[in-house]
Formats: C-alpha cells, sequence, structure tokens
C-alpha cells in the first residue's frame, strides 16, 4: 500500500490509473506466484461501487488485483480486455492468492 500511495500522491506522470501495473518485487504473500498488482475495476462488487459521490464531491475506487508476470505481459501485448477476458473463462478466485497463472 505505501508503493502505491507513493507513486499516487506523486507528480501527474507517476500517478495510477485504472489498468496500470504496479511491480511489488516479491510475492504478495508466501507461496504465491502474484508480484504485481493491476489497478482495476471492482469487477465483483459492481459497477455501483465504483463511484462514491456525496455533495461537492466524490471518490473513485479502483482495486489492486495480484497478477503474475505473464499476465502483465499479455496485458502489455494484447491489452486489458484480452487480460480480463481470460480471467472471466478461467473463472479466477480473485481473492485466492495461490492461484494460477490464465496465459
Amino acid at each position: 500500500m505505501t508503493m502505491v500511495a507513493y507513486h499516487h500522491a506523486g507528480p501527474p506522470h507517476q500517478r495510477l490509473d485504472h489498468s496500470h501495473v504496479v511491480p511489488i518485487g516479491r510475492p504478495w504473500v508466501a507461496d504465491s506466484a502474484c508480484d504485481r498488482y493491476l489497478i482495476s475495476l471492482p469487477y465483483p462488487f459492481g459497477p455501483d461501487f465504483e463511484v462514491c459521490a456525496w455533495d461537492g464531491g466524490h471518490a473513485r475506487i479502483l482495486w489492486l488485483l495480484p497478477i503474475i508476470k505473464g499476465e502483465r505481459d499479455l496485458l502489455v501485448n494484447a491489452g486489458l480486455e484480452a487480460l480480463e477476458a481470460l480471467f472471466d473463462e478461467k473463472e479466477i478466485d480473485y481473492l485466492d492468492p495461490r492461484r494460477p497463472s490464465v496465459v
């Protein structure tokens, strides 16, 4: 979280947004191959969860989806839609830190 906050609070050219990938340097938990985060829409919670609005302001809620290097490579080469289609096709368990790669 510190790395994400650092990037997002920095100058505009390093701020994070939907579809960005943050390498974290090691797996997010022991015995996991997921060593980076994809800044993603909170799909499991539905579109109403993404924007929290109030009088005079709003917040956009994105989430950090742990991904594997091969999935990041697919994102770079084929695009976010291709990666997300594989996530849907393989019906990944977003909360399983030891899930297999979809590529």
